[in-house]
């Protein structure tokens, strides 16, 4: 088999694969019994990474890690590299969890509020009535984390999907890797919200024109205008200065 290609941007490495690339090669590596921990990013990630220290190491902690969020995608096809699709996180779980019902494959579902995470399961077991969930917990658990991370363990779970912020997720995963006894970890942010019923995610040509962020703002418009705005003027300045670079590298040849 070919080794599927990787990219390193503004720093950070990750796999420019398309859905079923990344599916396969997730499965493999479970059925190889090799620990895989997995993460997408977006401009917000990429941002953050430049000032947070322990965000920055947990993300290329990962194993495998796919652009999520079309402002990434554009970006990386500016530079010059090849992006054949976006990976979205919330369509990655969908999918993954598919394979894991055909495949007999358990998971554990862990975030957000006991109330909504019940809902999401109930809805999932509809969805997926072949699927073997093993636990869910809700998201509030800082108190008593080991408690936690050895009732994931004991549960038999194979792939563990963690609906909690970034960074929050992405560190606790890392932290606890080797002790929640699963095959496959990846953080899933607000996605266990949307399978739920708690928010809606934004139409299809929204999400392919990248104005998903915008769905998000007129949700939310008090707590995301500002963020966005912020990251995405941010990541606007970075891109422009890896252009500038590479003209530079090209024209010195």
């Amino acid at each position: 088999m070919n080794e599927l290609p990787k990219i390193t941007m503004m720093g950070v490495t990750m796999h420019p694969w398309t859905m079923q690339q990344t599916v396969d090669e997730i499965f493999r590596r479970i059925e190889d019994g090799r620990f895989t921990q997995h993460v997408v990013v977006n401009v917000a990630k990429l941002v953050h990474m430049r000032h947070d220290a322990a965000l920055r190491d947990s993300v290329t902690a990962c194993d495998i890690t796919n652009i999520d969020g079309m402002g990434v995608v554009w970006g990386a096809k500016l530079l010059g590299f090849e992006v054949p699709e976006r990976v979205a996180g919330v369509d990655l779980f969908f999918n993954l969890l598919a394979m894991a019902e055909s495949r007999q494959r358990s998971v554990y579902i862990l975030g957000a509020t006991d109330e909504v995470v019940k809902q999401a399961v109930e809805k999932l077991r509809v969805q997926f009535p072949g699927l073997r969930i093993a636990g869910f917990h809700h998201g509030y658990f800082w108190d008593d984390e080991q408690s936690v991370v050895e009732e994931i363990a004991n549960s038999g779970a194979e792939l563990l999907f963690v609906a909690i912020t970034s960074p929050k997720k992405e560190q606790f995963i890392d932290r606890w890797k080797d002790r929640l006894g699963v095959k496959f970890a990846m953080g899933v942010g607000g996605t266990i919200d949307i399978v739920a019923g708690k928010t809606k995610r934004a139409p299809q040509w929204m999400q392919k024109c990248g104005m998903e962020w915008l769905y998000r703002v007129i949700q939310e418009p008090g707590r995301m205008w500002k963020r966005y705005f912020n990251t995405n003027l941010a990541f606007a300045g970075l891109l422009l200065k890896a252009m500038v670079s590479r003209k530079f590298r090209e024209t010195g040849k």
